[in-house]
Protein backbone atom coordinates (compact mmCIF):
# COMPACT_ATOMS: atom_id res chain seq x y z
CA UNK A 1 0.00 0.00 0.00
CA UNK A 2 1.58 3.66 -1.54
CA UNK A 3 -0.36 6.93 -0.22
CA UNK A 4 -0.33 9.28 -3.65
CA UNK A 5 -0.13 12.05 -0.84
CA UNK A 6 1.81 10.68 1.81
CA UNK A 7 0.59 10.48 5.47
CA UNK A 8 2.61 13.35 7.49
CA UNK A 9 2.73 15.77 4.37
CA UNK A 10 -1.11 16.99 4.77
CA UNK A 11 -1.74 20.44 6.46
CA UNK A 12 -5.28 20.17 5.28
CA UNK A 13 -8.44 19.47 7.54
CA UNK A 14 -6.96 16.38 8.45
CA UNK A 15 -4.61 18.20 11.05
CA UNK A 16 -7.17 20.57 12.38
CA UNK A 17 -8.91 17.97 14.55
CA UNK A 18 -8.26 19.95 18.22
CA UNK A 19 -7.04 17.10 20.93
CA UNK A 20 -7.73 19.18 23.50
CA UNK A 21 -11.39 19.73 23.36
CA UNK A 22 -12.87 16.24 23.96
CA UNK A 23 -15.52 16.72 26.04
CA UNK A 24 -17.13 13.87 24.09
CA UNK A 25 -14.23 11.49 25.97
CA UNK A 26 -15.24 10.50 29.34
CA UNK A 27 -12.93 9.07 31.62
CA UNK A 28 -15.44 7.58 34.10
CA UNK A 29 -16.92 6.13 31.39
CA UNK A 30 -13.79 4.53 29.72
CA UNK A 31 -12.95 3.13 33.59
CA UNK A 32 -16.16 1.77 34.02
CA UNK A 33 -15.45 -0.17 30.39
CA UNK A 34 -12.11 -1.14 31.40
CA UNK A 35 -13.47 -2.66 34.56
CA UNK A 36 -15.93 -5.11 32.39
CA UNK A 37 -13.01 -5.95 30.30
CA UNK A 38 -10.64 -6.97 33.29
CA UNK A 39 -13.25 -9.07 34.98
CA UNK A 40 -13.37 -11.15 32.22
CA UNK A 41 -10.08 -12.95 32.45
CA UNK A 42 -8.40 -13.33 29.21
CA UNK A 43 -5.09 -15.83 29.69
CA UNK A 44 -4.16 -16.89 26.37
CA UNK A 45 -4.87 -20.36 25.36
CA UNK A 46 -7.89 -20.62 27.50
CA UNK A 47 -10.26 -21.07 25.03
CA UNK A 48 -13.48 -20.88 27.36
CA UNK A 49 -11.86 -18.12 28.71
CA UNK A 50 -11.29 -16.23 25.59
CA UNK A 51 -14.27 -17.02 23.74
CA UNK A 52 -16.03 -14.73 27.29
CA UNK A 53 -13.67 -11.88 26.59
CA UNK A 54 -14.38 -11.67 22.53
CA UNK A 55 -17.91 -12.01 23.50
CA UNK A 56 -17.89 -8.99 26.12
CA UNK A 57 -15.14 -7.15 24.03
CA UNK A 58 -18.20 -7.20 21.34
CA UNK A 59 -20.62 -6.15 23.34
CA UNK A 60 -18.71 -2.72 24.46
CA UNK A 61 -17.86 -2.73 21.05
CA UNK A 62 -21.44 -2.83 19.91
CA UNK A 63 -22.44 -0.60 23.02
CA UNK A 64 -20.50 2.26 22.50
CA UNK A 65 -20.25 2.06 18.56
CA UNK A 66 -23.24 0.53 16.66
CA UNK A 67 -23.14 -1.82 14.21
CA UNK A 68 -22.63 -5.76 14.77
CA UNK A 69 -19.15 -6.96 15.72
CA UNK A 70 -18.30 -10.09 14.54
CA UNK A 71 -16.53 -13.02 16.60
CA UNK A 72 -14.17 -14.97 13.93
CA UNK A 73 -13.25 -18.10 15.13
CA UNK A 74 -9.79 -19.71 15.31
CA UNK A 75 -7.79 -22.48 17.36
CA UNK A 76 -6.35 -19.57 19.40
CA UNK A 77 -9.85 -18.21 20.51
CA UNK A 78 -12.60 -15.86 19.02
CA UNK A 79 -11.27 -12.59 17.44
CA UNK A 80 -13.45 -9.74 17.58
CA UNK A 81 -13.54 -7.37 14.58
CA UNK A 82 -15.81 -4.21 14.12
CA UNK A 83 -16.19 -1.95 10.88
CA UNK A 84 -17.94 0.95 10.50
CA UNK A 85 -18.27 0.19 6.83
CA UNK A 86 -17.51 2.66 3.70
CA UNK A 87 -14.57 2.41 2.45
CA UNK A 88 -11.66 1.34 4.17
CA UNK A 89 -9.07 3.42 5.17
CA UNK A 90 -7.31 2.84 8.66
CA UNK A 91 -7.45 -0.28 10.74
CA UNK A 92 -6.82 0.36 14.96
CA UNK A 93 -5.25 -3.30 16.18
CA UNK A 94 -5.21 -4.61 19.62
CA UNK A 95 -5.49 -8.08 21.73
CA UNK A 96 -8.04 -8.86 24.69
CA UNK A 97 -5.33 -12.08 25.53
CA UNK A 98 -3.28 -11.42 29.08
CA UNK A 99 -0.68 -13.60 29.89
CA UNK A 100 -1.79 -13.73 33.49
CA UNK A 101 -4.01 -17.42 34.23
CA UNK A 102 -7.44 -17.70 35.36
CA UNK A 103 -7.49 -16.85 39.32
CA UNK A 104 -5.16 -13.62 39.60
CA UNK A 105 -8.40 -11.21 39.32
CA UNK A 106 -9.07 -12.66 42.90
CA UNK A 107 -5.70 -11.68 44.46
CA UNK A 108 -5.28 -8.60 42.25
CA UNK A 109 -8.74 -7.08 41.33
CA UNK A 110 -9.28 -3.95 39.44
CA UNK A 111 -8.72 -0.96 41.62
CA UNK A 112 -8.69 2.70 40.89
CA UNK A 113 -6.59 4.46 43.46
CA UNK A 114 -4.08 7.28 43.18
CA UNK A 115 -4.60 8.37 40.23
CA UNK A 116 -3.80 4.30 38.62
CA UNK A 117 -5.90 1.67 37.65
CA UNK A 118 -4.46 -1.42 38.54
CA UNK A 119 -5.71 -5.34 37.51
CA UNK A 120 -4.69 -8.05 35.32
CA UNK A 121 -4.39 -6.57 32.02
CA UNK A 122 -4.79 -2.86 32.80
CA UNK A 123 -1.70 -1.97 30.96
CA UNK A 124 -1.46 -4.65 28.01
CA UNK A 125 -3.28 -4.13 26.72
CA UNK A 126 -7.55 -3.91 28.10
CA UNK A 127 -6.41 -0.06 28.59
CA UNK A 128 -4.96 1.15 25.39
CA UNK A 129 -8.31 -0.86 23.98
CA UNK A 130 -10.88 0.73 25.97
CA UNK A 131 -9.02 4.24 24.86
CA UNK A 132 -9.49 3.07 20.83
CA UNK A 133 -13.29 2.84 21.53
CA UNK A 134 -13.74 5.72 22.70
CA UNK A 135 -11.93 7.66 20.58
CA UNK A 136 -13.82 6.36 17.85
CA UNK A 137 -16.90 7.11 19.88
CA UNK A 138 -16.06 10.51 19.78
CA UNK A 139 -16.21 11.16 16.22
CA UNK A 140 -19.12 12.29 14.13
CA UNK A 141 -17.83 10.69 11.14
CA UNK A 142 -16.34 6.71 12.10
CA UNK A 143 -17.01 5.35 8.15
CA UNK A 144 -13.75 3.35 7.17
CA UNK A 145 -12.67 2.78 10.45
CA UNK A 146 -11.96 -0.95 11.48
CA UNK A 147 -11.24 -2.12 14.58
CA UNK A 148 -9.71 -5.62 15.15
CA UNK A 149 -8.86 -7.67 18.65
CA UNK A 150 -7.82 -10.78 18.51
CA UNK A 151 -6.90 -13.33 20.86
CA UNK A 152 -3.19 -14.43 20.71
CA UNK A 153 -1.28 -11.44 20.41
CA UNK A 154 0.92 -12.78 23.83
CA UNK A 155 1.27 -16.24 21.99
CA UNK A 156 2.55 -15.12 18.84
CA UNK A 157 -0.18 -14.21 16.62
CA UNK A 158 -0.39 -17.45 14.44
CA UNK A 159 -4.13 -17.86 14.38
CA UNK A 160 -4.36 -13.79 13.62
CA UNK A 161 -1.69 -12.90 11.15
CA UNK A 162 -3.74 -13.35 8.39
CA UNK A 163 -6.46 -11.86 9.57
CA UNK A 164 -4.30 -9.06 10.58
CA UNK A 165 -2.56 -8.58 6.84
CA UNK A 166 -6.16 -9.03 5.12
CA UNK A 167 -7.34 -6.04 6.79
CA UNK A 168 -4.58 -3.83 7.22
CA UNK A 169 -3.96 -4.20 3.33
CA UNK A 170 -7.35 -3.44 2.98
CA UNK A 171 -7.13 -0.24 4.97
CA UNK A 172 -3.80 1.31 4.11
CA UNK A 173 -2.94 2.50 7.83
CA UNK A 174 -2.43 0.78 10.91
CA UNK A 175 -2.48 1.66 14.62
CA UNK A 176 -1.45 -0.28 17.36
CA UNK A 177 -3.04 0.33 20.62
CA UNK A 178 -0.58 -1.35 22.87
CA UNK A 179 0.96 0.12 25.72
CA UNK A 180 2.70 3.40 25.43
CA UNK A 181 6.56 3.24 26.13
CA UNK A 182 8.27 5.10 28.82
CA UNK A 183 7.09 8.66 29.53
CA UNK A 184 4.03 8.29 27.26
CA UNK A 185 6.15 7.49 24.28
CA UNK A 186 5.04 6.35 21.47
CA UNK A 187 6.76 3.35 19.82
CA UNK A 188 8.42 4.18 16.50
CA UNK A 189 10.03 0.95 15.77
CA UNK A 190 10.45 -2.68 17.10
CA UNK A 191 12.80 -5.57 16.77
CA UNK A 192 12.24 -8.29 15.14
CA UNK A 193 11.40 -11.30 17.48
CA UNK A 194 11.29 -15.64 17.56
CA UNK A 195 11.92 -18.53 19.53
CA UNK A 196 14.25 -21.08 18.34
CA UNK A 197 13.91 -24.80 20.31
CA UNK A 198 16.98 -26.62 20.03
CA UNK A 199 16.78 -30.54 21.23
CA UNK A 200 20.02 -32.13 21.47
CA UNK A 201 19.40 -36.28 21.56
CA UNK A 202 22.12 -38.51 22.25
CA UNK A 203 22.68 -42.01 24.05
CA UNK A 204 22.17 -43.12 27.63
CA UNK A 205 24.28 -45.44 29.61
CA UNK A 206 25.09 -46.01 33.37
CA UNK A 207 26.91 -43.00 34.37
CA UNK A 208 29.05 -45.14 36.92
CA UNK A 209 29.49 -48.46 35.32
CA UNK A 210 29.68 -47.62 31.44
CA UNK A 211 30.10 -43.63 30.75
CA UNK A 212 31.61 -43.96 27.68
CA UNK A 213 29.15 -45.82 26.40
CA UNK A 214 26.75 -43.23 25.84
CA UNK A 215 26.77 -39.79 24.01
CA UNK A 216 26.18 -37.49 26.86
CA UNK A 217 23.62 -34.60 25.45
CA UNK A 218 24.20 -32.66 28.59
CA UNK A 219 27.64 -32.04 27.41
CA UNK A 220 26.77 -31.52 24.08
CA UNK A 221 24.04 -28.87 25.01
CA UNK A 222 26.54 -26.85 27.00
CA UNK A 223 28.77 -26.32 23.37
CA UNK A 224 25.57 -25.78 21.86
CA UNK A 225 24.70 -22.90 24.70
CA UNK A 226 27.99 -21.43 23.97
CA UNK A 227 27.64 -21.65 19.75
CA UNK A 228 24.56 -20.01 20.38
CA UNK A 229 25.14 -17.32 22.84
CA UNK A 230 28.32 -16.35 20.13
CA UNK A 231 25.57 -15.39 17.27
CA UNK A 232 24.50 -12.49 19.42
CA UNK A 233 25.81 -8.81 17.62
CA UNK A 234 24.24 -6.42 20.60
CA UNK A 235 26.23 -3.61 18.67
CA UNK A 236 23.91 -3.43 15.61
CA UNK A 237 21.17 -4.69 18.01
CA UNK A 238 20.83 -8.31 17.74
CA UNK A 239 20.79 -9.88 20.80
CA UNK A 240 20.60 -13.97 21.05
CA UNK A 241 19.13 -15.50 24.36
CA UNK A 242 19.33 -18.99 25.75
CA UNK A 243 16.44 -18.69 28.20
CA UNK A 244 15.58 -22.41 29.17
CA UNK A 245 17.36 -25.66 29.46
CA UNK A 246 16.55 -28.88 30.61
CA UNK A 247 18.58 -32.28 30.22
CA UNK A 248 18.52 -35.65 32.18
CA UNK A 249 16.54 -37.92 34.17
CA UNK A 250 18.52 -39.51 37.14
CA UNK A 251 21.91 -38.70 38.61
CA UNK A 252 23.57 -42.24 37.72
CA UNK A 253 22.14 -41.99 34.19
CA UNK A 254 24.19 -40.18 31.28
CA UNK A 255 21.40 -37.83 29.37
CA UNK A 256 20.17 -39.07 26.55
CA UNK A 257 18.18 -35.74 25.89
CA UNK A 258 18.62 -32.18 26.33
CA UNK A 259 16.47 -28.91 25.13
CA UNK A 260 17.36 -25.22 25.00
CA UNK A 261 15.25 -22.37 24.29
CA UNK A 262 16.84 -19.37 22.88
CA UNK A 263 15.00 -15.80 23.12
CA UNK A 264 16.54 -14.03 19.61
CA UNK A 265 15.71 -9.92 18.84
CA UNK A 266 16.74 -8.49 15.41
CA UNK A 267 16.74 -4.90 13.95
CA UNK A 268 17.09 -5.69 10.49
CA UNK A 269 15.90 -8.11 8.25
CA UNK A 270 18.98 -9.30 7.59
CA UNK A 271 20.10 -9.61 10.83
CA UNK A 272 16.85 -12.27 10.81
CA UNK A 273 18.11 -13.95 7.80
CA UNK A 274 21.81 -14.24 9.08
CA UNK A 275 20.90 -15.60 13.01
CA UNK A 276 17.76 -17.84 10.94
CA UNK A 277 20.47 -19.49 9.27
CA UNK A 278 22.86 -20.18 11.60
CA UNK A 279 20.63 -22.01 13.34
CA UNK A 280 19.84 -23.97 10.97
CA UNK A 281 23.63 -25.04 10.55
CA UNK A 282 24.43 -26.26 13.75
CA UNK A 283 26.27 -29.02 14.34
CA UNK A 284 27.18 -31.25 16.97
CA UNK A 285 30.34 -31.41 18.52
CA UNK A 286 30.40 -34.89 19.95
CA UNK A 287 30.06 -38.38 18.11
CA UNK A 288 26.95 -40.01 17.43
CA UNK A 289 25.07 -36.66 19.20
CA UNK A 290 21.99 -35.31 16.96
CA UNK A 291 20.90 -31.46 16.79
CA UNK A 292 17.23 -30.71 15.82
CA UNK A 293 16.25 -27.07 15.80
CA UNK A 294 12.82 -25.61 15.09
CA UNK A 295 10.84 -22.43 15.41
CA UNK A 296 12.21 -19.34 14.02
CA UNK A 297 11.84 -15.13 14.32
CA UNK A 298 7.80 -15.17 13.71
CA UNK A 299 7.82 -11.27 14.41
CA UNK A 300 9.85 -9.21 11.54
CA UNK A 301 11.64 -6.06 12.61
CA UNK A 302 9.27 -2.90 12.26
CA UNK A 303 11.71 -0.34 10.72
CA UNK A 304 10.89 3.41 12.15
CA UNK A 305 10.47 4.43 8.15
CA UNK A 306 7.03 2.34 8.63
CA UNK A 307 5.73 5.19 11.21
CA UNK A 308 7.25 8.13 10.02
CA UNK A 309 4.34 9.56 8.51
CA UNK A 310 2.27 8.96 10.95
CA UNK A 311 4.55 9.63 14.02
CA UNK A 312 4.82 13.01 12.16
CA UNK A 313 0.86 13.57 12.43
CA UNK A 314 0.78 12.79 15.95
CA UNK A 315 3.69 15.23 17.00
CA UNK A 316 1.66 17.93 15.01
CA UNK A 317 -1.81 16.81 17.00
CA UNK A 318 0.31 16.04 20.28
CA UNK A 319 3.42 18.63 20.50
CA UNK A 320 6.21 17.08 22.69
CA UNK A 321 4.79 13.73 22.17
CA UNK A 322 8.07 11.12 21.91
CA UNK A 323 8.79 8.17 20.24
CA UNK A 324 11.11 5.37 21.09
CA UNK A 325 12.13 1.86 19.28
CA UNK A 326 12.05 -1.00 21.49
CA UNK A 327 13.08 -4.35 21.90
CA UNK A 328 9.54 -6.09 22.26
CA UNK A 329 7.13 -7.47 19.45
CA UNK A 330 3.78 -6.59 18.71
CA UNK A 331 0.68 -7.22 15.99
CA UNK A 332 2.43 -3.97 14.50
CA UNK A 333 5.52 -6.15 13.15
CA UNK A 334 3.46 -7.55 10.57
CA UNK A 335 1.71 -4.74 9.36
CA UNK A 336 5.29 -2.48 8.99
CA UNK A 337 6.62 -5.90 7.35
CA UNK A 338 4.24 -5.44 4.59
CA UNK A 339 5.08 -1.46 3.76
CA UNK A 340 1.89 -0.48 5.05
CA UNK A 341 2.46 2.74 7.38
CA UNK A 342 1.80 1.73 11.64
CA UNK A 343 2.56 3.43 14.17
CA UNK A 344 2.23 1.69 17.87
CA UNK A 345 2.18 2.58 21.36
CA UNK A 346 -0.80 4.50 21.27
CA UNK A 347 -2.22 2.56 24.09
CA UNK A 348 -2.42 3.45 27.95
CA UNK A 349 0.36 5.18 29.55
CA UNK A 350 1.42 3.22 32.33
CA UNK A 351 4.17 -0.37 33.09
CA UNK A 352 4.62 -3.28 34.80
CA UNK A 353 3.38 -5.23 31.81
CA UNK A 354 3.17 -8.73 32.25
CA UNK A 355 3.88 -8.23 36.11
CA UNK A 356 1.97 -7.65 39.46
CA UNK A 357 2.62 -4.09 39.58
CA UNK A 358 1.23 -3.39 35.76
CA UNK A 359 -0.68 0.38 36.29
CA UNK A 360 -2.42 2.51 34.15
CA UNK A 361 -2.19 6.29 35.03
CA UNK A 362 -5.60 7.41 34.83
CA UNK A 363 -5.13 11.29 34.33
CA UNK A 364 -3.51 10.01 30.83
CA UNK A 365 -6.32 8.14 29.22
CA UNK A 366 -8.68 11.05 27.94
CA UNK A 367 -5.58 12.66 26.13
CA UNK A 368 -4.26 9.38 24.93
CA UNK A 369 -7.49 8.82 23.88
CA UNK A 370 -8.23 11.79 21.31
CA UNK A 371 -4.71 11.67 20.14
CA UNK A 372 -5.94 8.39 18.40
CA UNK A 373 -9.16 10.09 17.26
CA UNK A 374 -7.02 12.35 15.65
CA UNK A 375 -4.82 9.76 13.87
CA UNK A 376 -7.59 8.69 12.87
CA UNK A 377 -9.53 11.65 11.64
CA UNK A 378 -6.31 12.95 9.48
CA UNK A 379 -5.77 9.27 8.54
CA UNK A 380 -9.26 9.90 7.14
CA UNK A 381 -9.20 12.96 5.77
CA UNK A 382 -6.13 12.15 3.68
CA UNK A 383 -7.89 9.10 1.90
CA UNK A 384 -10.64 11.14 1.56
CA UNK A 385 -8.83 13.83 -0.07
CA UNK A 386 -6.64 11.51 -2.27
CA UNK A 387 -9.93 9.78 -3.68
CA UNK A 388 -11.17 13.47 -4.43
CA UNK A 389 -8.07 14.17 -6.64
CA UNK A 390 -8.91 10.88 -8.15
CA UNK A 391 -5.19 9.37 -7.02
CA UNK A 392 -6.29 6.07 -4.92
CA UNK A 393 -3.95 4.01 -3.35
CA UNK A 394 -1.96 1.54 -5.31
CA UNK A 395 -1.53 -2.18 -3.68
CA UNK A 396 -4.32 -1.58 -1.59
CA UNK A 397 -6.89 -4.79 -1.66
CA UNK A 398 -10.83 -4.30 -1.49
Amino acid sequence: MTLRKPIGSHSGPGTDFDTDTGSTIDTGAMLADLRTLVEIESPSRDLDALAASARTVAAVLEDRLGGRAALIESEAGPHVHWSAGGDPSVLIVGHHDTVFPLGTLARRPFTVENGRATGPGVFDMLGGLVQAIHAVASLDDRSGVEILVTADEEVGSHSSRSLIEERARACGAVLVVEGAGDGGALKTGRKGCGTFHVTVTGRASHAGLEPAAGVNALVEAAHQVLDIAALGRPGIGTTVTPTVASAGTLDNVVPAEATITVDVRVETAAEKERVETAFAALAPHLDEADITVRGGIGRPPMPESASAGLFALAKQLLPGIGGVAVGGGSDGNFTAALGIPTLDGLGAVGGGAHADHEYLVVGAMAERARLVAGLVHAIRSVHDDCDDRGQGRSGRDA
